[in-house]
């Protein structure tokens, strides 16, 4: 990934316990505002075009760079967060180059 350019980090994930997500987002969130991040899109029903999704939640978080998202994924605060989303949910995350 380019250094210091919009990077985009894109979750997927099919909900197994839903009020353990709620806790992971309750404590995950602020660790985002912290880093400054934005999540710019959010769906659990979102319109699938082609092929077929079993991980239809889908969030699109904006980073201001690849480092920005590590310095926030490393982060002890996220990490400690980042323990409530095991088991409430499977699913694939990604981090992407902006244009």
């Amino acid at each position: 990934m380019r250094s210091n350019v919009t990077v985009f980090a894109i979750a997927q994930a099919r909900v197994i316990d839903r009020a353990q997500l709620n806790n992971y987002v309750a404590a995950a969130s602020p660790t985002l505002q912290a880093h400054g991040a934005r999540v710019i899109a959010f769906d659990e029903s979102p319109e699938v075009i082609e092929g077929a999704t079993d991980k239809p939640r889908t969030v699109i978080v904006e980073f201001e760079s690849a480092e920005a998202f590590h310095k926030w994924y490393e982060s002890p605060e996220y990490q400690a967060a980042k323990t409530l989303r095991e088991g409430a949910s499977v699913g694939d995350f990604i981090l992407v180059t902006g244009l």
